[in-house]
């Protein structure tokens, strides 16, 4: 469902269900999917164990080359989503929800909030987003140190969700120098 831009950026405590949220949502998206994509990744911080955050699910779905994208894209919407194009970032394609019952899975359930997006394998985007969850993982003084930082902006920044965006960015592009461009994509999708 489409974001609401008036609700204050909300900061979390970890939730242990977010994970098993994501593998119910993966496993309807696999299922519907079949073999147009290569893999469906858990990222942004409801990804990290222990990192506070926003409840929203980010997902990336995979795909092998940029010409799976349209059938990809007609299967999603099939389910219940909107293609939102790019938004922005180049080969890292939006996805919104019609409503809280998306994906359409044949139930009546209702799924927490999540951003879905595709991915070419090769993508710039896909790797920065397999990279910062895979360092902030691996390494739990920097996550923690991030989750503080986005309990703060959270608290001055409110409504302003763009602001908020930008406050963080500082901090993620330090980890990103730290070698995200020479990220081993097919190390992670192992």
């Amino acid at each position: 469902m489409p974001l609401n831009k008036n609700e204050r950026v909300l900061i979390m405590q970890y939730d242990p269900q977010w994970p098993v949220e994501f593998t119910r949502l993966a496993r309807v998206l696999n299922g519907f999917l079949g073999d147009s994509h290569e893999a469906i990744e858990h990222v942004g911080s409801t990804a990290v164990p222990g990192l506070a955050a926003k409840p929203i699910l980010d997902i990336d779905i995979v795909i092998s080359a940029e010409e799976k994208f349209p059938l990809v894209r007609d299967k999603l919407v099939q389910l219940g989503y909107f293609f939102e194009g790019e938004k922005g970032i180049p080969r890292r394609w939006a996805f919104g929800r019609k409503d809280e019952k998306t994906p359409k899975d044949g139930g009546n359930r209702t799924w927490r909030d999540h951003h879905l997006y595709v991915c070419p394998r090769e993508s710039r985007e896909l790797k920065r987003h397999l990279f910062l969850r895979e360092y902030l993982r691996n390494h739990p003084k920097k996550a923690e140190e991030y989750g503080e930082l986005k309990k703060i902006f959270s608290e001055n920044f409110g409504f302003d969700r763009i602001g908020y965006t930008e406050a963080k960015t500082e901090f993620l592009e330090g980890i990103l120098k730290k070698g995200a461009p020479d990220y081993d994509l097919r190390k992670a999708l192992a």
